[in-house]
């Protein structure tokens, strides 16, 4: 059941594979992914500094959403995004880690 305000996208046995790979192949995702991991909480989209313009980083994030890699909350105008790491470790395990390990050792830590 989806909470007021929580932005979800497929359930853990509806997370794809390919759409999963996909979204992270982008390197701007790639990099929101890396973010969010090491967050100590929800990051709202102001606070991640991307380098890109703030339509298309909300774009990136909707197709974070839509593969299932991040959930959303919506608090007044704002959104804050979380990594589904433990939803994604049950579908695939061991895959978000190797893609964020993979994502580190070629951009340096």
């Amino acid at each position: 059941m989806q909470q007021k305000g929580l932005l979800e996208g497929p359930s853990v046995q509806e997370l794809d594979l390919v759409e999963v790979l996909q979204a992270l192949g982008d390197p701007v995702r790639l990099q929101i992914a890396r973010l969010l991991a090491d967050a100590d909480g929800p990051i709202a989209c102001h606070e991640m500094g991307l380098p890109v313009a703030k339509s298309t980083g909300s774009h990136h994030l909707k197709v974070l959403r839509e593969a299932g890699i991040v959930t959303a909350k919506v608090d007044g105008t704002r959104k804050y995004h979380t990594l589904r790491r433990e939803d994604l470790e049950a579908r695939f395990p061991g895959l978000l880690d190797s893609v964020l390990r993979t994502e580190t050792s070629a951009t340096g830590p």
